[in-house]
């Protein structure tokens, strides 16, 4: 069993922070002693992701080492974290993910980026 502690759980609360209207916003993917930092930053419907790998977890972001970077617009992101988590779901199920992964599925967090997601592409009229 692996363990993958509570990264998707701050992915996905990343993301929603973004649909949210937030401009910037992390998460961190331990890969002990290293770790994966994503740094998502907004302006308008635009969205710049970079991934930094640390040496340690701890480190300023000037310690680390950009290997990856992208843009999206803010829908594309959020659509495709959701329909990556949806996979997820349904390729191993919840209770398989747990026992894969020692911790619950993120859905607490997948459904509320789902539910601002829709609010973002239909925003109701006044």
């Amino acid at each position: 069993m692996s363990s993958i502690t509570s990264a998707p759980e701050e992915f996905l609360t990343a993301v929603a922070r973004l649909v949210a209207g937030k401009t910037e916003t992390r998460a961190q993917f331990e890969a002990e002693p290293a770790a994966y930092r994503w740094i998502f930053l907004r302006e308008g419907e635009d969205t710049w992701i970079h991934v930094l790998e640390l040496s340690d977890g701890n480190d300023h972001d000037a310690g680390g080492t950009q290997v990856w970077s992208s843009q999206l617009g803010i829908n594309q992101l959020a659509r495709a974290a959701i329909r990556c988590f949806d996979e997820v779901a349904q390729t191993h199920g919840e209770g398989d993910y747990r026992g894969k992964w020692g911790e619950h599925f993120p859905r607490t967090e997948l459904e509320a980026l789902r539910r601002l997601w829709r609010a973002y592409q239909h925003p109701q009229d006044p």
